[in-house]
């Protein structure tokens, strides 16, 4: 089977060594998404840029936006999703992050874990989530 690496185009991924996903035939695998850009104006190092901070709703949508356009990227939908993962900074978010990920996944129904963690890479991040899809072929 042949091996994808899908790119977010974030430069620290060759610095660190991984890819946004990889696909390996069927399976695709998402590495933990936060809600970042990268922004590298006015500056020789890019810099992430937190998106929504202090909402961990609209950071949990940003998210799935992402993660979204990584699957389409190697031909795939939510729909395709059959795991996700959900590390949170604070789980009294669970409701706010669970109603987001319910307007992805609400008829999808991936099985789902989420966890509190002590932090994420910066303190105005609080969730990232990683997912795990597998891409069936659809009967006519």
């Amino acid at each position: 089977m042949e091996r994808q690496n899908i790119s977010s185009g974030a430069p620290w991924e060759a610095t660190v060594g991984y890819s946004r996903a990889v696909r390996v035939g069927p399976f695709i695998q998402v590495a933990g998404t936060t809600a970042t850009s990268t922004s590298s104006a006015q500056s020789v190092t890019p810099q992430r840029q937190p998106i929504a901070p202090h909402d961990p709703y609209g950071q949990t949508i940003a998210i799935l936006e992402k993660i979204q356009q990584a699957l389409a990227e190697a031909g795939a939908t939510m729909a395709d999703v059959v795991r996700t993962r959900m590390y949170v900074v604070n789980i009294e978010d669970w409701e706010e992050i669970g109603r987001a990920h319910g307007e992805f996944f609400r008829d999808i129904r991936p099985a789902a874990t989420m966890v509190e963690v002590s932090r994420l890479i910066d303190p105005e991040l609080l969730v990232e989530i990683e997912v795990d899809a597998i891409m069936i072929e659809k009967e006519d």
